[in-house]
């Protein structure tokens, strides 16, 4: 069985893991990060990524692994033709996974979030005619709350960009409906999900 545990609070892990009998994990959003103290050992794509999203149990040692990247690389290789610059949306646990992947594939990327240096407000036209490839990775327009978004300029979208939504649920949110509205490419986390979960479940069976 693939069973979901909700945790109000990450120490709740421990208690989990005494609790059930369980012989993997998935991790998701808010814990990919704090769930790293309560690892054994990481996977050498893991440690440079600095997030988890797999846990493999295995001789009486809790392995944390990153398939986000892999879910990442695939889904959005197809779909890069000659765009080479990227701004992530957002700079949690998901968007290391990005980053990561990113570097592999040699797009160079800015990194936009909210009170920092370089914000939603930041991103002018000139920025998204030389950085078209647009990642969300942050939770707005995640169900249950459809109707957020990230706020960044869509009026300066062109068929020219391709904007890439990590959430699947709901399959088209704003973000990605603004970009359609533009004649930008659009592409939700489905495909992502699918292939993250293939890899986990390889990994379970190792």
């Amino acid at each position: 069985k693939y069973i979901n545990y909700e945790l109000k609070e990450i120490i709740e892990f421990k208690e989990l893991i005494k609790k059930k009998r369980i012989y993997g994990l998935n991790v998701t959003i808010p814990y990919k990060e704090s769930i790293i103290p309560f690892l054994d050992e990481l996977s050498k794509e893991a440690k440079i990524i600095g997030a988890v999203n797999t846990i493999r149990f295995h001789k009486n040692k809790l392995i944390g692994y990153n398939t986000d990247y892999i879910g990442f690389t695939k889904s959005i290789k197809p779909l890069l033709k000659n765009r080479k610059k990227a701004i992530i949306l957002g700079d949690g646990g998901s968007a290391k996974a990005v980053k990561y992947s990113l570097k592999k594939l040699n797009i160079e990327y800015k990194v936009a979030k909210r009170n920092t240096s370089f914000n939603y407000s930041d991103i002018s036209n000139e920025i998204i005619e030389e950085y078209p490839i647009i990642i969300n990775t942050t939770p707005e327009g995640c169900y249950p709350y459809k109707n957020d978004f990230p706020k960044i300029p869509y009026k300066y979208l062109t068929k020219k960009n391709l904007l890439f939504d990590l959430i699947y649920n709901p399959l088209e949110t704003r973000f990605l409906a603004y970009g359609r509205a533009k004649n930008s490419q659009t592409k939700n986390g489905l495909e992502m999900l699918k292939i993250q979960a293939e890899e986990s479940w390889r990994i379970w069976n190792l």
